[in-house]
C-alpha cells in the first residue's frame, strides 16, 4: 500500500533532521530559525489544546503576510487543527459569515485588525480563543509560542485531516473547499515537483532523507497567504524543510520583493500574473545589475493569465528560468499547465491538459481535440470532498462521468487539434453579445498585446442592442495616451469582429486585489456609473 500523507505527521518527520540554524521564516529583519520555530509550533499547539481545543476543530487566519500564518498554520496541523483562510479585505458582514459558517473554534488576528475583531466577537459565540499577533511580545499569540517546554503535542495524525480553503468565487457568499491533507500532499508533487524533474517520494522515510541530503526550498509567496496561491507556496516551502520569506509592505513592492530575492538567495518566486510580473520586470529594466536573481529557478503564476511579452523580459534578466503559469483553482488543481523556458516560448491562454484531465460539454459529453468546440475542463484523481455544509454546490461542482469522479469548477476552455487548451475564462463571466458568448480573458489578453496597455478588465454591459454590450476599462503605462478608436483598430488584428469592445474607458487603476484577480463587480460599476454621466 502506498504512503498515505499527513501534514502534521510529515512535521513530526522532518524536523530532526533539519539543521537548527536552517531560516525557516524570513520577514524583512526578522528570522526564525528551524530550531525556535519546531519549539514555537509545538509550544502553540500544546497551548491550544491545554485551553480546551480539540483535534479537528477550526482555526481561522486573519491576518496578511507575515511570520505567523505560516508558523501558525505548522501549529494547526500539529495539534489536528483545521486551516481557515480569512480575507482581510472583506467587511464585517462577510467576516461573520465566514467565521461562523466555518465553525472555527481560534482566531488568530494581527492586531491591525483589533477594531474590526471587536466589533464582530460577540456575534461569533463558537469562537473559544482570539489570538492577538503583534510585532513584539506583548500579544496572546506570542505568549502561546514562547510558553511550554517545546516537545510535541503527540497527536495521533491522519491522512483524511482537513485543511479548509474559503474561495470568493464568483457569486455569493465565500465557500470553504475541503481538502484531505493527503489529497493536497500528493496533487502538489507529494514532495517533488514535476516541473523540475524531481519525482513524488513513495514514502516518508524517503521524504526525510531527501530533505537530508539535498538542498532546500526558499519559497517568496508575494500573493497574500490567505489565497490560496500564496498559502500553497508557504506550505511547500515548510514542508519541504526549506524557507518561506514573507514581505513587510502591506501592498505589492517589487523592489522590496527583488532585494528580498537577493538577500536570501530565493529559489522560487509564486506570482498571480502580470500585476506582479510587470512591476518586477519593469524595475530589473530600470536598474540593471542591482538585484541578483541568479538564484531563482522557477517563477510560478496561478489564478490569472500571464503575457508572453513580460515572460520573455524576465528570461532576459536570468534565462535558467522556468516561468510555470498553472491553470487552477481551488476545488481543482491540475487542470492544466504553461511552461515558458529560454528555449520554449507558449502563446498566451496555451495550457497543456493536465494527464488527468478532460473537456465536457454541458451535457458531459467528452469534446475531443480538432473539434472547434469549447467546453468546461475537468480534472479527476485527487479532489477536494466538497464544499463545506454545502450539498448543493459540491454536487453541481464534484460529478461522477463514466464511473469517475471529476471536479467541473466552471473553466471554459477550447480544445485544439494537438491537444492543447485554449482558455476562454470562466462561464459565470461570459457575455452574451448578439447571441454570441465572449469571455472577458480573451478580449482582454489581446488588447494587453499593445505596449501601452499595462492592464485590462472587461464586463457586459445591459444593452437594447447588443444584450450585453462588450465593454473595456484599460490601465495605460505612465503618461501616455490612446484614443478608444486607436485601441479598437488594434484589437481587430487580433479578435474577432463580434468580440471588438463597443466602448473602452480609461482608469488609473483597475483595483485588482492583493493576490492579482481582477473584481469585475466593481469594474462593472464604475462603468455604469461613467457611461451615466
Amino acid at each position: 500500500m502506498s504512503q498515505r500523507w499527513s501534514y502534521g505527521e510529515i512535521f513530526e518527520a522532518i524536523e530532526p533532521v533539519i539543521p537548527d540554524d536552517r531560516p525557516a521564516l524570513v520577514h524583512g529583519k526578522r528570522i526564525i530559525l528551524w530550531k525556535e520555530f519546531k519549539k514555537r509550533t509545538n509550544n502553540i499547539a500544546q497551548n491550544l489544546l491545554k485551553n480546551g481545543i480539540k483535534p479537528e476543530d477550526k482555526i481561522a487566519f486573519y491576518t496578511r503576510n507575515g511570520p505567523e500564518y505560516p508558523e501558525g498554520i505548522a501549529a494547526a496541523f500539529k495539534a489536528g487543527l483545521v486551516h481557515v483562510n480569512v480575507n482581510y479585505r472583506y467587511i464585517e458582514k462577510e467576516l461573520i459569515y465566514l467565521i461562523d459558517n466555518s465553525d472555527s473554534s481560534v482566531v488568530v488576528y494581527h492586531q491591525e485588525f483589533r477594531e474590526s475583531v471587536n466589533k464582530i466577537k460577540s456575534k461569533l459565540p463558537k469562537v473559544k480563543i482570539w489570538l492577538e499577533t503583534a510585532e513584539g511580545n506583548e500579544c496572546t499569540y506570542e505568549k502561546f509560542a514562547t510558553e511550554g517546554d517545546g516537545s510535541s503535542p503527540k497527536i495521533k495524525h491522519s491522512p483524511d485531516d482537513l485543511l479548509f480553503l474559503y474561495t470568493g468565487g464568483t457569486t455569493g457568499m465565500p465557500k470553504g473547499v475541503m481538502w484531505k491533507h493527503d489529497d493536497l500532499f500528493q496533487v502538489l508533487g507529494a514532495g517533488g515537483n514535476i516541473r523540475m524533474g524531481i519525482p513524488a517520494c513513495e514514502t516518508l522515510d524517503e521524504l526525510v532523507q531527501r530533505i537530508k541530503t539535498t538542498p532546500r526550498p526558499v519559497n517568496l509567496p508575494l500573493p497574500p497567504i490567505m489565497h490560496g496561491t500564496g498559502l500553497l507556496s508557504a506550505i511547500g516551502a515548510m514542508s519541504g524543510g526549506g524557507t518561506c520569506v514573507t514581505l513587510p509592505q502591506k501592498s505589492f513592492d517589487p523592489e522590496a520583493a527583488l532585494e528580498a530575492i537577493d538577500q536570501n538567495r530565493v529559489t522560487a518566486v509564486t506570482i498571480v500574473g502580470d500585476a506582479f510580473a510587470r512591476p518586477l520586470l519593469e524595475v530589473l529594466n530600470s536598474n540593471p545589475g542591482k538585484y541578483d536573481i541568479s538564484s531563482v529557478s522557477s517563477i510560478h503564476s496561478s489564478g490569472v493569465m500571464w503575457t508572453k511579452e513580460i515572460k520573455s523580459g524576465l528570461l532576459q534578466h536570468n534565462d535558467e528560468l522556468i516561468l510555470s503559469d498553472a491553470f487552477s483553482s481551488s476545488e481543482a488543481i491540475g487542470l492544466g499547465t504553461s511552461i515558458t523556458t529560454k528555449d520554449e516560448e507558449v502563446e498566451v491562454a496555451k495550457f497543456t491538459l493536465g494527464p488527468f484531465c478532460k473537456v465536457f460539454t454541458e451535457d458531459l459529453i467528452e469534446v475531443k481535440p480538432g473539434l472547434d468546440q469549447s467546453g468546461m475542463v475537468a480534472v479527476k484523481g485527487f479532489l477536494p470532498v466538497g464544499y463545506y455544509k454545502d450539498k448543493e454546490k459540491t454536487e453541481k461542482t464534484f460529478k461522477t462521468i463514466n464511473g469517475e469522479r471529476y471536479s467541473i469548477p466552471g473553466d471554459w476552455v477550447r480544445v485544439e487539434a494537438d491537444g492543447s487548451l485554449t482558455l476562454l475564462g470562466r462561464g459565470s463571466n461570459c457575455i452574451n453579445t448578439a447571441g454570441e458568448k465572449v469571455f472577458p480573458e480573451e478580449v482582454e489578453e489581446a488588447l494587453k498585446f499593445h505596449e501601452d496597455i499595462a492592464d485590462c478588465l472587461v464586463v457586459g454591459i445591459e444593452d437594447e442592442k447588443w444584450g450585453q454590450a462588450i465593454t473595456a476599462v484599460v490601465q495605460l503605462q505612465g503618461q501616455k495616451t490612446n484614443g478608444e478608436e486607436e485601441l479598437k483598430a488594434f484589437a481587430r488584428e487580433h479578435l474577432a469582429a463580434y468580440k471588438i469592445p463597443k466602448k473602452i474607458l480609461f482608469k488609473d487603476d483597475l483595483n485588482r486585489a492583493p493576490n492579482g484577480k481582477a473584481d469585475y463587480k466593481l469594474i462593472k460599476e464604475y462603468v455604469e456609473k461613467s457611461i451615466s454621466v
